[in-house]
């Protein structure tokens, strides 16, 4: 996964699958972070939702979550204060541990 790294904030990109049956990281897809939403993609519901998901489980504000690049794509660039990539990168173990014990 392609993570930059400013000063400011952590920078990747997320694939977004809206209208799914549970809000979910599911790991990696094509460089990119897979979130599913069950937020349909109408009236910013699923950027809203995926950034709320997002900040919750880098256990930051909503506010540090923003939305740099993509934001009426399924592909975005998400940029967020007060991590590091480590700590992004752990969203992908976890999910991945997750995984090997269902």
């Amino acid at each position: 996964m392609d993570i930059k790294k400013s000063p400011e904030n952590v920078s990747f990109e997320v694939r977004v699958a809206p209208r799914a049956s549970r809000n979910a990281i599911e790991g990696e897809h094509g460089g990119a972070l897979k979130i599913r939403l069950t937020a349909p993609p109408v009236d910013d519901r699923a950027n809203e939702s995926m950034c709320r998901l997002l900040a919750q489980r880098l256990k930051v504000p909503r506010s540090a979550v923003r939305i740099v690049a993509g934001e009426k794509s399924r592909t975005k660039r998400v940029a967020v204060s007060g991590v590091t990539s480590d700590q992004v990168l752990a969203l992908l173990q976890s999910q991945a541990s997750r995984k090997t014990e269902d």
